[in-house]
């Protein structure tokens, strides 16, 4: 039987309108701006009062639906990739359930009786879970007809904290089926990994225990998270993601990598994909060629590190686990790795080889955040409106997809560009999305942080979904306490 061609022939986005500057929020909080400015961005979004992960995920998934004008009737897979959910029996059904109330009300027929919607739940991981799970029902019992995946999250840390300059809240839909529009997703040829890690940022349900949402509709989601800890768990998993993909398509690591023009990766912030892809680089000299030694061997030289004790460190297989100790002052599984790293980031391959293979959309990545599920697909979405603005030819390119979830696991995924990926492009309009922005100041910030009503700031929202109102009642005869109830504003 011929392998059917699968993929993504559609992304929208929507990214709530409240902006906290960066170099405002330096002067804030009195941290150094020219130093937060290269390692996290330039901007993040604040999700409203009236917002929530499923508020967002559905405005994404109508926007995905007017925008390449699906006909819900196909759809019979809606996927929720999230960390952010605050329902532990409903999910993705919340979203359709609001899509489809604004569906009937635009007088259009709702998603299909029949779609199926499951939630996936693997931290930042989870949408592409969603994506890989939607691929194998198209392959399979959903032949012929389409679906959606929507990643939605909102990444928010307790004020003080080292994660507060890295938070961002969104949603983006993609839109699946077979003979895509705008990639391939060959499954086939990709690569996973996993192992579990403790203490790698961790959502515990303690943290709600006597939380006071008597002022707003938010609960408070702020991680048990160890910064320098979850880079370990990010470099080390990429590298072991890889390498089974490597070992599956009988790939040269080092030939394959500089082949590529083109790399998307998690992204929690502007730093992170730079040091894994970089540090995957580095691990790829170490099992090259000759000539690809000696290359690793002159960054080494000027590190101060014996190439053979990098090499052994390389080969070696840490157990990252056991550095989940509260007693350590070193989390680096790869010390003579990342002294070698800090030389080769210094040099001229470096651009060549890590930053410009990761250009495409990545400036409009420092305005966003952290999007967690979201964060992949967004940068996939901003790289193809910017490689298309460019007039780049990248029909028929393969290019490197790489999620991550803390916890720990990774996913590589090569995707194929389609010949129609510009007019694919066209409708996404992720710039669109992000052009209505209200900056708002530090009062306006500690309050939305809070989950309190901002002052001064009046906002209208339009052609999106809301909160309305969130259940109290507690009766024998009837029970609503804490679900939520929607609207859509037109």
């Amino acid at each position: 039987m011929d392998k059917k061609s699968i993929g993504i022939s559609g992304l929208a986005a929507y990214t709530p309108p409240f902006r906290v500057w960066l170099e405002d929020w330096c002067d804030w909080t009195g941290n150094q701006w020219p130093k937060i400015r290269e390692v996290v961005g330039r901007s993040f979004r604040v999700r409203g009062r009236n917002q929530s992960v499923y508020t967002m995920a559905a405005t994404a998934v109508i926007r995905l639906i007017d925008q390449y004008d699906i006909d819900p009737a196909r759809v019979k897979f809606l996927g929720l990739g999230t960390e952010s959910s605050t329902d532990n029996s409903a999910g993705a059904i919340i979203v359709k359930g609001m899509v489809d109330q604004a569906l009937v009300a635009k007088g259009k027929q709702p998603i299909a009786r029949s779609c199926e919607v499951p939630e996936f739940k693997h931290a930042c991981l989870g949408g592409v879970y969603g994506m890989k799970n939607a691929i194998r029902h198209l392959a399979l019992d959903g032949a012929g007809g389409q679906a959606i995946v929507v990643c939605a999250d909102i990444a928010e840390y307790a004020r003080g904290s080292s994660g507060e300059p890295t938070q961002g809240a969104g949603a983006v839909a993609m839109l699946l089926e077979e003979n895509p529009k705008l990639v391939e997703v060959d499954l086939v040829q990709s690569g996973s990994a996993s192992d579990y890690r403790i203490m790698d940022f961790r959502k515990p349900m303690m943290r709600f225990c006597g939380q006071d949402r008597s002022e707003g509709h938010q609960v408070q989601d702020f991680p048990v998270f160890n910064g320098k800890y979850s880079t370990t768990c990010y470099i080390d998993e990429t590298i072991h993601a890889l390498n089974d993909m490597y070992e599956k398509r009988g790939l040269k690591a080092s030939e394959y990598l500089r082949s590529l023009k083109t790399v998307f990766m998690h992204r929690p912030y502007r730093r992170m994909p730079e040091t894994g892809w970089a540090v995957a680089y580095l691990f790829a000299l170490g099992n090259g060629s000759p000539e690809d030694r000696a290359e690793l061997a002159s960054f080494c030289y000027e590190a101060g590190v014996e190439p053979e004790a990098l090499l052994a460190e390389m080969s070696s297989k840490p157990e990252i686990a056991l550095l989940a100790d509260p007693e350590r002052l070193n989390y680096e599984a790869y010390p003579l790795t990342m002294a070698v790293f800090r030389i080769f980031r210094a040099s001229r391959r470096y651009r060549r080889e890590i930053l410009d293979k990761l250009a495409l959309g990545s400036d409009t990545m420092l305005d966003l955040g952290n999007l967690y599920t979201a964060a992949l697909p967004a940068w996939i979405a901003a790289g193809f409106e910017q490689a298309a603005d460019e007039n780049l030819d990248m029909a028929g390119e393969e290019l490197l997809t790489l999620g991550y979830g803390s916890g720990d696991a990774a996913e590589v995924i090569p995707f194929i560009v389609a010949d129609s990926w510009r007019e694919a492009t066209a409708a996404i309009r992720f710039g669109q999305s992000m052009e209505f922005a209200v900056d708002i100041n530090e009062a306006q910030y500690d309050a939305l942080h809070g989950g309190r009503r901002p002052p001064n700031l009046d906002y209208l929202p339009s052609n999106e979904f809301v909160i309305d109102k969130v259940g109290r009642t507690d009766e024998r005869q009837f029970q609503d306490l804490g679900i939520e109830y929607y609207k859509y504003v037109s």
